[in-house]
């Protein structure tokens, strides 16, 4: 099932989900580094990246939605999408309290108990991941119909079902 939000022949969604993923890991490891190394730039930085993740993560959610809607209703991949997507915004909103909490705390330091939440969003994350790549690679959410090893190029405006004999 091919993804309806496409750039240049690829879906947006997965191009999109590194960024706040990636934001919101180095933003553990830095506040991690805070906490062993005491310099505070370590958790400003840790703070604006929380805050980049959370804006990637709205924008990667609305072309999430966006190829959700189009998967067949009472499929698996339907369900698992639901979840996939479900768990994703818990990541968020738990990031976001974090980053509220933090907009009131000195040098916007993170506390222990952030720092607990943080690491709870970063388990949920890899649970919601594994469900996204059960998406594509089990259930084929978001490839495009026909692909094969020797597909076109996707700029070359043919279908991947085209075979070069």
């Amino acid at each position: 099932m091919q993804s309806r939000a496409r750039f240049l022949g690829h879906p947006v969604h997965p191009m999109l989900v590194v960024i706040p993923l990636g934001l919101f890991i180095a933003a553990a490891v830095l506040d991690a580094l805070y906490y062993w190394r005491g310099d505070t730039l370590f958790a400003l930085i840790s703070y604006y990246n929380i805050a980049g993740g959370i804006l990637g993560g709205l924008l990667a959610a609305v072309f999430g939605l966006r190829d959700w809607v189009a998967i067949p209703s009472g499929t698996r991949a339907k369900r698992i999408g639901l979840f996939h997507g479900a768990l994703m915004v818990v990541v968020v909103l738990l990031f976001s309290a974090v980053w509220l909490a933090r907009t009131a705390l000195p040098d916007y330091a993170p506390t222990t108990l952030l720092l607990g939440i943080e690491g709870a969003a970063i388990a949920t994350a890899l649970v919601g991941g594994w469900l996204g790549g059960e998406l594509v690679d089990r259930l084929g959410v978001g490839v495009d119909d026909g692909a094969h090893l020797d597909a076109p190029n996707s700029l070359s405006g043919r279908p991947a079902s085209v075979r070069r004999v």
